[in-house]
C-alpha cells in the first residue's frame, strides 16, 4: 500500500510543480499583496481538486467515456473561463485583479481557485489514469480513501506554500516594481492555457 501512495504522492507533486493556471492564480494573488485572498484561493484550488480525485476513484472516466460530449462541454467551459481570468489580467495592468480596487474578498478569491480547478476535466483524465495505473485491479476502500485523502494535502500544502512564499517581502516589492508586465505574462499564460483546451476540443470534436 505505501508504495502504491508513494507512486501517486510523486506523480501528484510532478505535476503541481508544472507551471499551470493554479499555480499562477495563487502565485500572482499572493505577489500582489494580497496573502490571504492567496491563502483563500488556495484553499478554491483544493476543493476543486477533491472533488476531481473523488470523482476519479468513483468512475467518471468510465462517464466521460460513456459520454464524451459530456467532457467536451466541461473542456470548452474551462477554456472560456480560462479566456475569461485572462482577459481580467490584461485589463488589471498594474491594478487589482478583479479591477476593482486592492482588495479580493476571501469568497472571490475561493470562486477564483475553485472555478479555475473544477472547469479543467484534464484533472479528472489524470487521477483517473494515475489510480488507474497505480491501484490493484480490485482496490480496497480504505486505499481509495487513502489516496483522495493524500491528493487534497498534497494540493492545499503546495498551494499554500505558494501564497506564503509569494507573498514574502521580497517577493512583493519585486513584483510592485513590475506589476503590470508580470500581469499580462500571467495573462497569456493563463490565456494560452484556456486557447490549448479550447483547441484540444475542437480537434476531439473534428475526430
Amino acid at each position: 500500500m505505501f508504495s502504491i501512495l508513494f507512486t501517486i504522492w510523486f506523480l501528484h507533486v510532478a505535476a503541481m510543480m508544472s507551471p499551470g493556471a493554479n499555480v499562477l492564480l495563487v502565485s500572482q494573488l499572493a505577489a500582489s499583496d494580497r496573502a490571504r485572498s492567496a491563502v483563500f484561493a488556495a484553499l478554491g484550488v483544493t476543493a476543486g481538486a477533491a472533488i476531481w480525485s473523488l470523482c476519479a476513484v468513483l468512475g467518471v472516466n468510465a462517464i466521460f467515456q460513456v459520454f464524451p460530449g459530456l467532457r467536451l462541454a466541461l473542456q470548452v467551459a474551462g477554456g472560456l473561463y480560462l479566456l475569461y481570468v485572462a482577459s481580467r489580467l490584461w485589463r488589471s495592468g498594474s491594478a487589482a485583479l478583479d479591477g476593482r480596487g486592492p482588495a479580493v474578498s476571501s469568497a472571490a478569491a475561493f470562486r477564483l481557485g475553485f472555478l479555475t480547478n473544477i472547469t479543467n476535466p484534464k484533472s479528472a483524465l489524470f487521477f483517473g489514469s494515475v489510480f488507474a495505473a497505480s491501484f490493484p485491479a480490485a482496490p480496497s476502500a480504505g486505499l481509495q480513501a487513502a489516496a483522495v485523502a493524500m491528493i487534497i494535502t498534497n494540493a492545499l500544502c503546495w498551494h499554500l506554500l505558494l501564497a506564503y512564499l509569494f507573498s514574502r517581502e521580497r517577493v512583493r516589492l519585486a513584483y510592485s516594481g513590475a506589476r503590470g508586465t508580470f500581469n499580462r505574462i500571467a495573462s497569456v499564460a493563463v490565456g494560452a492555457l484556456g486557447l490549448g483546451l479550447l483547441a484540444a476540443s475542437l480537434r476531439e470534436a473534428r475526430s
